[in-house]
Parts: C-alpha cells; sequence; structure tokens
C-alpha cells in the first residue's frame, strides 16, 4: 500500500552523542534518510511525517570516489511541519485472479495543500514471487512510467545519475516472503499526485489451497479506502475463504463475500473512522488482508485454458493414492547447531516423526565431523519404532564440524542397499532431507566437488531436500544440490517458529501421489512449451504447462499425462476444448485480455532462471538471454532487469530491481548483492583438467571476515562462511602499543594505543582500552592519528584536524572519509581497505566520572595482500578450526567446548560480544568462541610479539 512522508526543505541540526550508564555506547548516529525504490505486496499509509536531516542519499554514494574538497555540515533551523498539509484521500488495492494468475494494481492518490511544494512518498510492499509489471506517476495530468531496461544498461544509467550527484533507488528486502519498493515526487503546491503500482504473479498451490495476501501499514485514516479481490475460475471454486490478521469485531462485518459457482468478489472497505481500533484508539490498521481458495478438480488429464492462441495446463487430479516413502533424515548437529536451532530441529522432528505415515520406511543419522544412524537400515514406521527413533532425536548433542559431502553420500549408500535388499515395496519413492546451518569444512569441503558427488551417487534414482538453517548456510549451494537430483531447497529462518517451518515444509512433501510425471501434446500443434517433465507430484501441490497453440489446431488438441502412481503406471489423455470465456462469465466485460500469454511469459522466466543455475556454460547462456528476452518484452522487473524511474523537474533516476534468493540473504548480511550473471566455475561441474574449483578461492573477504577490536579491549574476528566468531581479550598497562594490521606487500599499517581508566582504584579492577589508532598507507601517502580527542588526516603533504564533534567528509583520488557527528570515522583507502572507528562514552554515575575510548572495525579487507599479519590482520584470510566435546560450563549458562585450532587444542567458552559497527548506538549482539590467557592459541606467536616502540612505527 502507500505511505506518505513530508520532507521539509530545510535540514535540522545534528544531535550529539549520548551516553548509556555503566554501559559502552556509542555516539548515536543520525543518518540522512534513504529514498528507494524497491519491491514486494504491502502498503503504509501515513500523515506527512517530520524528517532530520532529510537528503537524498543511498548507503553505495557514502563513499564514492571523487576529486571534492573537505566540507563539513552547517546545522540548520527547525523547520515546523503540519501533518496536515499532505492529505491522503484515495487507496485502492485491485486483485483479479484469472486461472490463478493474479493481476494486482495499487493506486494511491494525495494532495499537497501546504502553500509550498511538499516531497511525498510512495511506500509498498509485495510478495517476493511477484515481478512489477508497470510503475506510473501521475502529477497534475502528466504521467511519469518507469521503463524496464536490462540491468546492465540500468545500471550504467544509475552510475551516470550518482556521477551526476543525482540519487538512485535501492532494494530491500522486506521480512521473509515480501519486499519493498519505495517513491518520492516532489508536488507543487496545491496539486495532487497519484501512484500506481502494478504487478502479476502465478499462485502456487500448497497444501490444497492458493492464498492472496496484501499487507497494510496505515499511517493515517484515509476518506476511500478498498481492497477489491475477483476469481474468475472457470474449472469451479471448491471453497473461498477471507480473513485477516487485524480485524477486530467491529471490522470482520466489513469483508463482503460474494461467490458464485466460478467466482467470486471480495471486498473490505472500512470508513476513515473505522481505520481506528475501539478499544485502542491510537491504533490504525496493521497487518494482512488474507484470502485462500482452491478449485474443484475431475479426474482424468486436468484442466485445459485456451485463450489468443496460448494455453496453459493445469494437472492436480482428486483420489490418487499416496505412494509411500523411504526417506533418510540427515541431521547437521555440529557445534554451530548448538542451543536453540538444535532444540528447534529435535521439536520439529518429534512432530514430523508422530505423523509419519506406517507405510513409510525411514532412518536418522546425525552428522557433524562423521555421521552416525539411529538404525542402519531403514525401517517401517510402527508405533514401536517411531517412538524409539523420538527418544534418540531427544538425546542428539552438537559438537564437531560439519562433513556435508560425507553425510549425504552416506544416506545414499543406504537408501540403494535397501532397494538391492528389497527392505522396502517396490513402488515407492525414496528421498532425502538435509537439514544444516553452515558450510562444509570437515571432509571434502570444494562445494562443486559435492554436488558432483553427490549428483553422481543418486543418478537421477531419488531425491533430495535441502533445508538451510540460518542467515549464514550457503543456500546456492543447497539449492543447486536439490534442484540437480529432483528436489528443492528452502531457507528455515531463525525465530520462534523455525520447528514450524520444519514441520511445514515436511507436510508439503510428506505424500507424493506420482512420480516422473510427464506432459504430453502433439508436437505439430504447439510450441515454446515450459517444462514438461516433472519428478514428483504431491498431495496439494499442482503441475502447471503453458505454452503457444497453432490456429490449426486449436479444435482437435490431444493432451496426454502419464507417471508411475501406488499402483502403477497412469496413463490419461483427451482432446482439449476451447473455452468461451463470455459464456462462462456472460455479464462481465471482456476483462482477461492475454492472461494466457502473460502467464505463460512469467512461468518460462522463472523456469528460465532456475535452468541457468544448473546447466553447462552453454546452456546457461541461452537460459538467460530467452530469459532476458521476455523480460524486456513483457516489461517484467525480474532479477535480469531493473525498472528505470526518472522524477519530474529534478530528473534524479530511481532504479528497482529484483533479487534472487541468494541476494535476498547477502543483504540480509550486509553484504553487496552479487551479479547474478557472475560466472561459477565449469558451471558448477568438473570439467576441463577433471580437477573441481578449490573451495579456498574465497568471495572477497568483506564478506567473510571482519576483524574488530572494541571495549576492554575485546577482540572479534566474525566469520560468516561458518555463521561463527572467535574472540579474546588483550590486557596490558597503559601506554602499550600493539600492531592490528602489517601488510608490508601493500604498504598498509594500523597500530593501537592502550589507555587505563581516568580514575584508578587500588581495590577494584582497572580496565584499559584503545586511546588511540595510528593508520599509514605508505603507497597512498595517507596517514590518519585518531585518539579520544580528535581526528588528524595527513594526505600527500596536507594536514587537516577534525573534532569528533565534526561531521565532515573528505573525498579524493586515494582517501575517500566520513566523520559523523561526534561518533563514527568511517574511512575507504583506493584499492586497499575500508575500515570504521567509533568513539565511546563509558559513564560511571555513581563514581561521577566518565572514560573515553576507542572501537577499530575492519569492514573490507579483501584487496590485502596474502602475507597480511598483525593482531588482526592475521585472520583476513580466514582461519579453519573444529569444536568438539560440548558440554555446560562451570556456571550452566555458558556452553564449553574443546576447539583445534592452529594444531593446538584449546578449552573455549560461548560468550556474547557486541558489534558497533553496524548498530552505533546498541550494537548487534554475536556469539562468539572465547578463549583465555591473552588469545593464547588464536593469535600467533603471544601478544608481546606484536608490541611497538611507538605508534608510527611500521
Amino acid at each position: 500500500m502507500s505511505f506518505y512522508r513530508m520532507i521539509p526543505h530545510a535540514l535540522n541540526s545534528l544531535h550529539s552523542c549520548s551516553s548509556m550508564l555503566m554501559h559502552r555506547a556509542p555516539c548515536l548516529l543520525f543518518l540522512p534518510t534513504m529514498w528507494i525504490v524497491l519491491l514486494w505486496a504491502c502498503a503504509s499509509i501515513g500523515p506527512p511525517a517530520q524528517v532530520q536531516g532529510a537528503m537524498i542519499a543511498s548507503r553505495s554514494d557514502v563513499l564514492k570516489q571523487d576529486n571534492t574538497e573537505v566540507t563539513k555540515s552547517r546545522p540548520m533551523k527547525k523547520r515546523s511541519t503540519n501533518t496536515e498539509k499532505v492529505e491522503v484521500y484515495s487507496f485502492e488495492v485491485a486483485c483479479t485472479v484469472t486461472s490463478r494468475f493474479a493481476h494486482t494494481i495499487i493506486t494511491s492518490k494525495a494532495l499537497n495543500k501546504a502553500a509550498n511544494s511538499q516531497e511525498i512518498s510512495f511506500e509498498v510492499e509485495l510478495p517476493k514471487t511477484a515481478f512489477i509489471a508497470n510503475f506510473v506517476m501521475e502529477i497534475d495530468g502528466q504521467n511519469y512510467a518507469g521503463n524496464v531496461k536490462e540491468k546492465e544498461k540500468a545500471k550504467t544509467q544509475y552510475e551516470k545519475a550518482v556521477s551526476k550527484g543525482q540519487s538512485a533507488g535501492l532494494i530491500e528486502v522486506s521480512g521473509r516472503k515480501m519486499e519493498k519498493f519505495t517513491m518520492s515526487v516532489n508536488v507543487a503546491a496545491g496539486s495532487n499526485v497519484t501512484f500506481i503500482l502494478t504487478y502479476e504473479e502465478l499462485l502456487k498451490r500448497t497444501m490444497g489451497q492458493y492464498e492472496i495476501l496484501t499487507r497494510i501499514k496505515m499511517k493515517q485514516p484515509v476518506e476511500r479506502f478498498k481492497i477489491a479481490v475477483d476469481i474468475y475460475e472457470p474449472q469451479g471454486l471448491a471453497f473461498v475463504q477471507a480473513t485477516t490478521t487485524f480485524a477486530s469485531n467491529e471490522l470482520l462485518p466489513l469483508i463482503e463475500k460474494t461467490t458464485t459457482a466460478t467466482k467470486a468478489h471480495i471486498t473490505f472497505s472500512p470508513t476513515a473512522e473505522q481505520h481506528q481500533c475501539l478499544q485502542c484508539p491510537q491504533e490504525l490498521i496493521n497487518g494482512d488482508f488474507i484470502v485462500k481458495y482452491d478449485v474443484k478438480r475431475v479426474k482424468g488429464f486436468g484442466e485445459i485454458q485456451i485463450v489468443n492462441g496460448y494455453f496453459v495446463h493445469f494437472f492436480s487430479p482428486p483420489g490418487l493414492a499416496r505412494v509411500p516413502k523411504n526417506v533418510v533424515f540427515v541431521i547437521d548437529k555440529s557445534s554451530s547447531m548448538w542451543g536453540t536451532k538444535l532444540m528447534q530441529t529435535k521439536e520439529a522432528m518429534q512432530s514430523i516423526l508422530n505423523e509419519i505415515h506406517e507405510d513409510d520406511h525411514f532412518t536418522i543419522t546425525e552428522f557433524e565431523s562423521s555421521n552416525v544412524y539411529w538404525r542402519e537400515q531403514l525401517t517401517r514406521a510402527t508405533k514401536q519404532s517411531v517412538s524409539e527413533a523420538i527418544n534418540y532425536v531427544k538425546s542428539i548433542r552438537a559438537q564437531g564440524g560439519t562433513n556435508i559431502n560425507g553425510a549425504v553420500l552416506s544416506a545414499v549408500h543406504t537408501l540403494k542397499k535397501g532397494r538391492e535388499e528389497k527392505t522396502f515395496p517396490e513402488r515407492s519413492v525414496d528421498m532425502i532431507i538435509l537439514l544444516t546451518d553452515g558450510m562444509p569444512n570437515i571432509g571434502t569441503k570444494n562445494i562443486w566437488e559435492i554436488q558432483e558427488n553427490v549428483r553422481t551417487a543418486i543418478g537421477g534414482k531419488m531425491s533430495l531436500f535441502c533445508l538451510g538453517f540460518g542467515n549464514y548456510v550457503e543456500y546456492s549451494f543447497l539449492d543447486v544440490m536439490s534442484r540437480e537430483n529432483k528436489g528443492i531447497a528452502r531457507r528455515i529462518f531463525t525465530g520462534s517458529d523455525a520447528a514450524i517451518q520444519l514441520k511445514g515444509f515436511y507436510e508439503e512433501v510428506s505424500s507424493p501421489l506420482l512420480s516422473e510425471v510427464e506432459m504430453r501434446y502433439p508436437d505439430n500443434a504447439v510450441s515454446s512449451l515450459t517444462e514438461t517433465q516433472y519428478s514428483r507430484l504431491f498431495n496439494g501441490s499442482e503441475i502447471v504447462v503453458a505454452g503457444r497453440l497453432n490456429d490449426s489446431f486449436m479444435d482437435n488438441f490431444l493432451v496426454e499425462v502419464s507417471g508411475q502412481g501406488a499402483e502403477g503406471e497412469i496413463h490419461e489423455q483427451g482432446k482439449a476444448g476451447v473455452l468461451s470465456w463470455d459464456m462462462v462469465y456472460p455479464e462481465e466485460e471482456y476483462i482477461f485480455g492475454d492472461f494466457t500469454e502473460r502467464l505463460w511469459a512469467y512461468l518460462t522466466i522463472q523456469q528460465q532462471l532456475e535452468k541457468s543455475g544448473i546447466a553447462s556454460e552453454q546452456e546457461k547462456d541461452q537460459a538467460l538471454a530467452k530469459a532476458l528476452s521476455m523480460s524486456l518484452r513483457y516489461n517484467f522487473v525480474t532479477p535480469l532487469t531493473s525498472m528505470v524511474v526518472t522524477k519530474p523537474e529534478t530528473e534524479k533516476t530511481f532504479i528497482a530491481d529484483k533479487l534472487t534468493e541468494d541476494q535476498r540473504q547477502n543483504v540480509e548480511l550486509g553484504r553487496n548483492p552479487p551479479d547474478l550473471n557472475q560466472r561459477k566455475p565449469a558451471s558448477n561441474r568438473v570439467q576441463g583438467n577433471g580437477n573441481p574449483p578449490d573451495l579456498n578461492q574465497r568471495k572477497p573477504a568483506s564478506n567473510r571476515v571482519q576483524g574488530n577490536v572494541d571495549g576492554d579491549p575485546h577482540f572479534m574476528i566474525e566469520l560468516p562462511d561458518r555463521g561463527d566468531a572467535l574472540c579474546f581479550n588483550i590486557n596490558d598497562k597503559p601506554g602499550t602499543i600493539y600492531n592490528l594490521v602489517k601488510d608490508k606487500k601493500s604498504g598498509f599499517f594500523v597500530n593501537g594505543q592502550i589507555i587505563g581508566k581516568k580514575k584508578f582504584s587500588a581495590d577494584a579492577k582497572n580496565n584499559t582500552y584503545f586511546g588511540r589508532f595510528s593508520v599509514n598507507h605508505q603507497k597512498l601517502g595517507v596517514k590518519l592519528d585518531v585518539s579520544i580527542d580528535d581526528i588528524l588526516v595527513f594526505n600527500n603533504g596536507k594536514q587537516i584536524r577534525l573534532k569528533w564533534s565534526d561531521a565532515a567528509s573528505i573525498k579524493e583520488a586515494s582517501l575517500v572519509l566520513r566523520l559523523t557527528n561526534n561518533c563514527t570515522l568511517t574511512v575507504m583507502l583506493r584499492h586497499s581497505v575500508k575500515f570504521m572507528i567509533i568513539k565511546h562514552t563509558k559513564i560511571w554515575k555513581k563514581h561521577h566520572f566518565q572514560q573515553d575510548y576507542l572501537g577499530f572495525y575492519t569492514l573490507d579487507s579483501h584487496h590485502l595482500s596474502s602475507t597480511v599479519h598483525g593482531l588482526i590482520g592475521q585472520f583476513y584470510h580466514g582461519v579453519e578450526f573444529e569444536l568438539t566435546d560440548l558440554y555446560p560450563g562451570e556456571f550452566g549458562e555458558r556452553l564449553d567446548a574443546v576447539m583445534y585450532i592452529k594444531g593446538q587444542t584449546l578449552n573455549v567458552t560461548r560468550h556474547l560480544e557486541k558489534d558497533f559497527s553496524r548498530d552505533v548506538k546498541i550494537g548487534k549482539d554475536v556469539l562468539c568462541w572465547f578463549v583465555d590467557d591473552n588469545g593464547k592459541g588464536f593469535i600467533d606467536g603471544s601478544p608481546s610479539d606484536y608490541i611497538v616502540p611507538n605508534l608510527f612505527n611500521f
């Protein structure tokens, strides 16, 4: 839906940093407001909001390199804002579903009632599976439309806009299923603006129903507010339900539903007064409007719709008996699964085992460095065996590394052995369900070699389903491995409902009805078909095929469907007739248009994108070229295209992109989304000299390792590849200077000096901190001297002194620096490194004194050489370790373990530390493995080896 904000043209003055009692508190940074174009199906409606320090900027343009002088921000007077100066007077959502293909138009209108121009913003959330098809702004009768372009061309236009000081839109991920689209425009006094966004998607049948979700976040009452959903299903409607997550008792009667045999009309249209809850008048509507439905089904070859020379074939016949399955559950119990993740996994497994069908056969293998079976052979799901399996699951404990290759290959061998020994029925399907939360770090670590090993071992004879738990799992690795082996991958998000997600996925695949399904059509009658072969049809799902139909065969269209069922081979065939939509819906105008053609295009693009991930290099190029061509032809925003919107008057360029699941994960982790067209060696296959690519050819270190030191002083090495971190403290007397980073090849060095508490206490622990950092890049001629008092910058013979109370920026060829008001210093050195230094203030209210100190955070180090060293630098290119013998610590709350690292065996403890680089106000909690004794065993040598005689000794 839409969200309106009014941006005062004058910037508010920046606030000073605040301190927190008895807590390390970094200065609070007020970032400039970022206006971005995004994707999703939800809406916020709100009054104009006062924006402090508002400006049009994107996070990526903060450190763009160009030649500019130092600039300092000047506080400007605060400007009052009347929230009634912008009136949002209309908001409508119109969704038309025609044979499962949903076409949604969101229209929002506002009037600028102020005496001067105002910036008004439109914010929308839509399903991540939808493609944006159109966006238009209407201002005083003039239309400004978005243009869909190839992503590379749109990127060029984006870069030109940034180089001219103009801003561009960004993608924002919104939750698990949604994406956000935001647009703002300057509207003259007394003028109207209308935003119109159109998106389309093919509804997927899951657990026996289709779902249409509209999210509403209202910020102010709207005079004309309406959601309307029209469903046209000539096959006949089985049921239609409309619910909300926000409707109170007085709002429920406002949901009106009218249904006939083949049509449903649902509306929700509260008045402005009804937008508020009677029991909570300060709250407006905030939640989801959900419509669920299914269609009637008949036995046979399914349902065919033919319109304007294109056909769509839906196949999900009723009454099929379920096929027994033989499943090996492969459960990751490595050390990173310890705690909530393993607890939720065991909770889900107990529910799954209680519901497993008595005709199924199953076993469980838990794995870390090696794998162990509950039972070596698959066992029929009797009450006794299920009970014993549940008790076994309860006993699983986390420890060790992650040997995915060994565990999956072992599961394949177990299923093959069962087939050879005829342990389970001939007419049954074999599947492996793998649950893991990390990357392989034991045994075979090369992901492409693992994929090749698994594909060769399975040989098309069973399905592999992969569940990736948490943010740090390499989803693309699991996704490719699943699709290459007749399965699918699914991300399991960390949260209180993780067990429900696991159980829900199992329910989707727990009842196979058919295997090796093939849909056949006369060769001379059809062309440009979507996929016609499917490895499985599960209960509650649906197979959809679409294509072009030659005109001469429209009256004689033969269809055949075959597959393997519980009672043997099935074979259905028949002649599909042309449906007259005017006769089915005689009272409707012809609103259906080219829906079959656009459905065919949508489905083709989706399947070509999926194919590109597992195809050979040549096939990948062909698949991407076809997907791109169709995306442009049908004006769809897909992972290969972008919608470019140029704002009137200012000509500022905004871009709407579409992210893959892998790219969404990178955004969630704060990484730059990877290029979809970036090549993977040998298209994930072993080719050339027969040697697979080396897993140690890591992505840039900026995405992999972040070395930090903060606090008193806490060193933390974050390893996103493993979803883990290492931490240690180094305590020394004030005045001691340590080398943190030393890279002789690139000429980059960082030293840090220890300071003590201002107030010394003979009876208490006297903590030490880092109070001064020196940074030197010899080749670039750049030096920084950063203390708790001020910042000295030396660059090519020039010297600049900055106070922490300043807000300033430097942009030169070799140096880009930004200092936010009394808070955070971010520096990027050309072709070298990017880092952040944060000033903290700690206050002891009881003793009436405070302590200032600094934290150092590495943001990007991938340009540094392989010989980089120092207390932090030695970890920039990763570190391998293995955990075992996990057990509750001495005080019961923390976990202890044994770690094998750098050829040593260490006792480590699970700690919680703060990372302030992403949230300078309160920090982000990070779990890490802590080693005592000044990092002994983690670092090379001892801390004394890193002491240097003076701050600028390099």
